[in-house]
């Protein structure tokens, strides 16, 4: 006799994540629910310590950047330097500055986050092995040569896992069949087994970046702003909700819902953190940017951050940008473009150069 094989379709309670979709109705200790600016902001000082507790590393101790130059190359219009700096006791980032030669006098300063690829050097004019690009290539379009080339001093940082920060594996028996991870997940999974995660480490290295930046005659750190796509939208959206130096960001293929897009569908291990659902949504989180000025950029056939949700999104943002005494309409941003999952820059661009400059 055959086995009667149970469908999951048809019997929901089967499925794993039925369960868990069910676990998350109430959870949530920080949803936005403020009518007022001051109910708001009493909000955001407890939820933005929960948050820096949740993702981990933001405790750790602050230590020299101990800056090291490794390059410095003449672009015509910036100089590009390459530096190395550390961020933690074990730990050591690499980063392009991109320095406007027109420029007189400290800079506004814009962090310019990467997405999963072959790391920063996507986003600064380099091909995967170092040899200069000067045309655009990939989803990432070059966006921090664009925010120099508007004035801004940028720094793009290596982020942990990516580019010249993957783990080296040569310890493994390959012809043994130990397999290889992702440094992504293996990184991931190895912060989960100490309660933390990769986000806040990430986090915790962008803000010991700003705090060199501060450190530099061309870099008025008064003025910065933050952007990045996918992965690195992932990064702006937790770093600027965790640090208030950044005045205004522009987050690209990122920003929707946690149910219907990073648990909805594969995503890399690198955008989970132990404990988040228990705080609140992305449009109950990203009240800690607001009233700061958010433009977000979506795709209409991006296939992992769906553009419905987006939509939703915003218009949440908008309404808790008014709570906290901004202008929804104005202080938060749709820029909707038909296409992928890409950079656009139809306005980010201009949108940051503007709010750098509003005091």
């Amino acid at each position: 006799m055959t086995s009667r094989i149970l469908q999951p379709a048809t019997l929901p309670e089967l499925q794993p994540t039925y369960e868990l979709h069910a676990r998350t109705a109430g959870a949530a200790r920080f949803p936005f629910t403020a009518t007022t600016r001051a109910a708001a902001e009493a909000w955001q000082e407890a939820c933005r310590a929960a948050l820096a507790e949740t993702v981990g590393f933001l405790d750790d101790p602050a230590v020299p950047a101990a800056a090291q130059l490794i390059e410095e190359v003449d672009r015509g219009d910036f100089v590009r330097r390459k530096v190395v700096i550390r961020t933690a006791e074990h730990a050591l980032m690499p980063v392009y500055l991109l320095l406007p030669k027109a420029a007189e006098g400290p800079r506004p300063v814009a962090l310019a986050y990467a997405g999963h690829g072959y790391g920063v050097k996507d986003i600064v004019g380099l091909w995967e092995d170092g040899a200069e690009r000067l045309t655009p290539d990939g989803y990432h379009k070059d966006f921090a040569l664009e925010l120099c080339r508007r004035g801004f001093v940028v720094a793009a940082p290596e982020i942990a896992c990516f580019g010249e920060r993957q783990t080296d594996y040569g310890y493994l028996d390959a012809p043994l069949g130990q397999p290889q991870p992702s440094t992504c997940h293996n990184a991931a999974t190895y912060a989960f087994m100490l309660g933390k995660s990769v986000v806040g480490m990430r986090v915790r290295d962008g803000m010991r970046l700003l705090d060199y930046l501060a450190t530099l005659p061309e870099a008025d750190t008064g003025r910065t702003v933050a952007m990045g796509i996918s992965g690195g939208g992932m990064l702006t959206f937790f770093h600027t909700m965790l640090d208030t130096r950044i005045r205004a960001c522009a987050i690209s293929g990122y920003y929707s819902s946690f149910r219907d897009s990073i648990l909805a569908m594969h995503h890399c291990t690198c955008n989970f953190v132990p404990g988040l659902l228990n705080l609140g949504e992305m449009a109950d989180l990203v009240g800690l940017i607001l009233p700061r000025p958010l433009l977000v950029e979506a795709g209409t056939r991006d296939p992992i951050f769906p553009i419905a949700t987006v939509r939703a999104s915003v218009e949440r943002a908008r309404e808790i940008c008014a709570v906290l005494g901004g202008d929804g309409q104005r202080d938060v941003e749709l820029d909707e473009f038909e296409g992928r999952h890409q950079i656009s820059g139809r306005r980010a661009y201009d949108f940051l150069w503007q709010a750098q400059a509003a005091r």
